[in-house]
């Protein structure tokens, strides 16, 4: 079997399950998907590709948990920005530009946002695609997986969609409403065709309707019917300015509505959260439902810093999400980690709870990551985990004076380059600048021609 002997690096970050600890001049052996071993002066076997790591600092890969791929065809316009619109304003003039976009502005859309998350350490991504717009078919997850495929991405397709017509109440156009039984009914396909349960497993589908306030009641109970039955997650925004609206329509704030109605537990993550209170941080942690953080939006939006310490302390599985390009114009989940602590700092004069140390936030950006979606096998470095990782050669200027701490690294004081290699499930998808295999000018070229045909 194939596989990969990194030598001689100068920091590993290994976890066996006890937490993150640094593990210096060592080797790191790979066999197929999953790590064989880290140790002093291991040996390569037939079909052992080695390399030399000497000043590689290896980090487990990133787990990205909440994202909007088609988003990425609407970054840096300034006739877009937060800050000169309201919400309102903003949203009667994003919308209308989802809804122009074709299966090729989907595909292409993901293979950018893809390739941006592997070049900076993410090796799996979750990604919300709410957005269907009927001239643009249902195939649109299904160019997604075929986008991983190309990568070598290991890829969590978040099923989402709308059901709730403006002139009810909601934000979305006509053109991007589907019924909730054709919601159900792809949801269902999907999770025939692709879903994966397996370790090692690179497919998995989550049923993840956008938000309430732009569902029926009826799609979110049928969409925890269906989940159930078929053994896997469920995902929704909660907690980004809604629940008032949905206290209005429902008699009760967003997450004792979606307790109501099952929507929760340690089947379930929710985006955002900066909104909720604690009364209602403490009633997700008793129900085992996790947070995906997304702290990059908070510069656009303006929204509060989401109160991380206080999920910490009630011990809410808390992951890490770049969110889409509508309020983040990146796809660095590696950038994100060092936003995450740096917000936290800025606002702790005014949190009950202390700002968790640097190594919890590279934990909500793997192993809370994993846990959020359900992966024991993804996250950390150790013999019989999938081999995700990604490496940093530190023997440059930017590092002198941090090598001495190589966890708090990324949070304290972020890596503003490309890794020098990523590896998913034990292939080299990124290394010395290049995808393997693929012309990045040309996956540009080609995504740039399929954003040339939305009219802005």
């Amino acid at each position: 079997m194939s596989g990969h002997l990194l030598k001689n690096c100068a920091a590993v970050i290994v976890n066996d399950g006890n937490g993150p600890a640094v593990r210096r001049n060592v080797d790191l052996l790979t066999e197929g998907p999953a790590i064989k071993a880290i140790g002093e002066n291991l040996s390569a076997g037939p079909g052992v590709q080695v390399q030399d790591a000497t000043g590689w600092f290896v980090y487990p890969g990133l787990v990205n948990t909440h994202h909007h791929f088609f988003q990425c065809f609407v970054r840096n316009h300034a006739d877009l920005d937060w800050t000169k619109l309201s919400v309102i304003e903003w949203l009667d003039r994003i919308y209308p530009i989802f809804s122009q976009l074709n299966e090729e502005c989907f595909y292409h859309s993901s293979v950018t946002a893809m390739a941006e998350l592997i070049k900076h350490g993410c090796t799996t991504a979750f990604d919300h695609q709410y957005n269907f717009p009927r001239h643009a078919g249902k195939r649109l997850i299904d160019r997604q997986f075929e986008a991983a495929e190309l990568l070598g991405m290991r890829f969590h397709a978040g099923r989402g969609g709308n059901t709730l017509p403006k002139s009810e109440g909601s934000t979305i156009p006509d053109a991007m409403l589907e019924t909730t039984d054709e919601f159900i009914a792809d949801c269902a396909r999907l999770i025939d065709t692709y879903h994966d349960a397996k370790p090692f497993s690179m497919r998995q589908v989550v049923v993840a309707p956008c938000q309430p306030v732009n569902c029926y009641r009826e799609t979110f109970v049928e969409s925890v019917a269906l989940a159930r039955d078929r053994g896997v997650l469920l995902h929704t925004h909660v907690g980004e300015g809604e629940s008032p609206v949905i206290a209005a329509r429902h008699g009760k704030r967003t997450v004792d509505y979606l307790e109501e109605l099952g929507f929760a537990g340690p089947d379930a993550f929710y985006a955002h959260c900066w909104e909720l209170t604690h009364d209602e941080l403490k009633t997700m942690a008793a129900s085992g439902t996790g947070v995906s953080h997304c702290p990059e939006p908070v510069y656009l939006v303006g929204a509060e810093v989401t109160d991380i310490p206080a999920m910490e302390a009630f011990g809410l599985r808390v992951g890490l999400g770049c969110d889409g390009a509508a309020s983040n114009d990146n796809s660095n989940l590696m950038h994100c980690l060092h936003s995450a602590y740096m917000l936290q700092c800025l606002v702790a004069s005014t949190r009950k709870h202390p700002v968790p140390d640097p190594v919890d936030f590279l934990g909500y950006g793997t192993t809370g990551g994993a846990s959020l979606l359900g992966r024991p096998d993804i996250g950390r470095l150790a013999p019989g985990m999938a081999a995700d990782l990604f490496a940093i050669d530190t023997r440059r200027m930017d590092y002198v004076g941090t090598r001495h701490d190589p966890i708090s690294l990324i949070p304290r004081v972020g890596i503003g380059m490309a890794t020098d290699m990523t590896m998913i499930n034990g292939r080299i998808v990124w290394q010395n600048g290049e995808f393997p295999g693929l012309d990045e000018a040309k996956l540009a070229a080609d995504a740039e021609a399929a954003l040339a045909t939305v009219e802005f």
